[in-house]
């Protein structure tokens, strides 16, 4: 048996647009203090595992090569020539492992703080992989936040995965005091998990395997093979279905990072500068930027790009880069 932590770091992080680019998705932006998310994610995790396993697109795999290329620890990186979702990506995962090992699943680009509460929870999750279950990291929540899931919980137990609510219902979620955030950290044997893929989601299973047992050299992924494999969460195709699933209360400072809302907070508890009306600018420093008549604003200087936004309209940014997309636009 052996301890492995995949790395999933296939996204591009368009509600971080202008920042987030196709050539440089938010996992690679070295903005907090010198490292990327990837870097730390790689760092907060070596301690707890043997080996990674790194899952990635072709670009994606190229920019992350900087951080892995020093690596005291084993690296296998399986390349995906198209997005299918964490369902492909965790099964593919699982097939290049032994069925005894233990994955520990974690995505490149979240920010955690607090390495005695994060150790606490990592344990607490390989004791009940090895128990045979499905450990979900659930995170307490601070806000009613609607950018996230939720887990419905009592004790260990899931009673059940909720979407992304309203505000209304995000509000009441946290009042409650029933739910947790759903964190998409997971920790699980590799056999569990694709006995588990096999009984609810059959159609990923076999594909998935088609697509491994099939893989080229350097463990890519043919397009053909790929693309038939069905695009769904593991949350649809696993979670909310099995039951074998627990969640470990998790105390740590969590956050995805999803929008420009929760990089700001973060860049606030770490000393950005912000003016007397909480606005913020994130650029180059030895620009001059005065805000006039607004609050809670966010102004995001890039080469080619400047961005202003109110806080609360973060989740928004996501319509803009998806338009510049349809376009055809080199600014994605």
């Amino acid at each position: 048996m052996s301890i492995k932590n995949v790395i999933l770091s296939g996204g591009v992080g368009s509600r971080l647009w202008p920042l987030s680019r196709k050539h440089n998705p938010k996992q690679y932006l070295e903005i907090f203090q010198g490292d990327s998310l990837f870097s730390l994610t790689i760092n907060r995790n070596k301690r707890f595992v043997e080996s990674l396993i790194v899952i990635s697109n072709s670009e994606n795999s190229k920019i992350g090569e900087k951080w892995l290329k020093d690596m005291d620890k084993p690296v296998l990186s399986i390349t995906e020539p198209l997005p299918r979702n964490t369902a492909a990506a965790i099964a593919l995962a699982c097939f290049a492992a032994d069925r005894e090992d233990i994955l520990l699943v974690t995505p490149s680009d979240h920010i955690i703080d607090g390495d005695s509460f994060y150790e606490k929870a990592v344990n607490e999750s390989l004791s009940l992989a090895k128990e045979g279950y499905i450990a979900t990291f659930g995170i307490n929540p601070d806000k009613p936040e609607t950018g996230y899931g939720y887990i419905e919980y009592e004790g260990r137990e899931v009673l059940r995965f909720r979407e992304k609510p309203n505000r209304e219902t995000a509000i009441e979620f946290v009042k409650s005091g029933k739910f947790m955030w759903n964190s998409g950290m997971f920790c699980f044997k590799a056999g569990v998990m694709l006995d588990e893929l096999l009984l609810h989601d059959p159609e990923i299973f076999k594909t998935a395997k088609t697509a491994w047992e099939n893989r080229n050299e350097d463990a890519s992924i043919s397009e053909e093979l790929m693309k038939v494999i069905p695009s769904k969460s593991i949350d649809y195709a696993v979670m909310e279905k099995s039951k074998k699933i627990k969640m470990v209360k998790s105390d740590f400072f969590w956050s995805d990072l999803g929008a420009f809302d929760s990089l700001y907070d973060y860049l606030l508890r770490n000393g950005h500068p912000v003016d007397e009306h909480g606005n913020m600018y994130i650029g180059d420093e030895k620009k001059f930027a005065q805000f006039i008549g607004m609050k809670n604003s966010i102004l995001i200087d890039t080469r080619d790009v400047i961005l202003v936004l109110n806080k609360e309209n973060s989740q928004d940014v996501k319509y803009i880069y998806e338009n510049l997309e349809k376009s055809g636009s080199t600014l994605t």
